[in-house]
């Protein structure tokens, strides 16, 4: 299995930024997938999940509200779409996706990973 994570880029505070996910290797359709992220000096966060078919998803309360996550199983590739950026969201985001069809929020039951994309918000 393998992800590839793009769509990061330096913003400006309240701005957005679409990150993408791209996979390949397997059915995509079949697993929850989700996105984490990791600030410098600290330890990786989840972000948001979603489940195999797009309709149950998940947010850590600091991003709901901003975030969106989203997938098109056509496309085998998971979005999100951040608004409202603010400085703290500042972070290598990745994706990852696991072996089962439900949501997952604790990153030790991803199994894949990609490499990361990094966002960075100016203040």
């Amino acid at each position: 299995v393998q992800l590839q994570a793009s769509g990061g880029g330096l913003v400006q505070a309240g701005g957005s930024l679409r990150l993408s996910c791209a996979a390949s290797g397997r059915t995509f359709s079949y697993y929850g997938m989700g996105w984490f992220r990791q600030a410098p000096g600290k330890e990786r966060e989840f972000v948001a999940a979603i489940n195999s078919n797009g309709r149950i998803t998940d947010y850590a309360d600091s991003v709901k509200g901003r975030f969106t996550i989203s997938r098109d199983n056509a496309k085998n590739t998971m979005y999100l779409q951040m608004n409202s950026l603010k400085p703290e969201d500042t972070a290598v985001y990745y994706c990852a996706t696991h072996n089962l069809i439900a949501i997952k929020i604790l990153a030790t039951e991803y199994n894949y990973w990609g490499q990361g994309t990094l966002v960075t918000v100016s203040s």
